[in-house]
């Protein structure tokens, strides 16, 4: 089982990661990213999907044109995990 991360936990992560946010309910971290056309927003996507496809954890994410919103979260853990972090620092590093 997946084991949710403790605030003190989330807090650090987010100071290591690049533009994420927690959101409001704290279950969750979220990122808006902006490129200059749709073609290198769904170049992004397609990277992205590859490596969560790989880590077998997916974004809940939201595209309209150049704009990329994801919101990483755990449901077995019922909030923010170790493999939200993982796949954030990879998100950042395909960005």
């Amino acid at each position: 089982m997946v084991e949710r991360l403790s605030e003190s936990e989330i807090s650090s992560a987010l100071m290591a990661l690049k533009g994420w946010k927690l959101r409001e309910d704290g279950l969750a971290i979220t990122r808006s990213l902006q490129f200059s056309d749709f073609a290198e927003a769904f170049g992004f996507m397609t990277r992205v999907a590859i490596l969560a496809e790989k880590a077998d954890h997916h974004p809940e994410w939201f595209n309209v044109y150049n704009k990329v919103e994801i919101t990483l979260t755990t449901h077995d853990a019922s909030g923010l995990s170790e493999r939200d972090v993982a796949l954030a620092k990879q998100i950042d590093a395909a960005a």
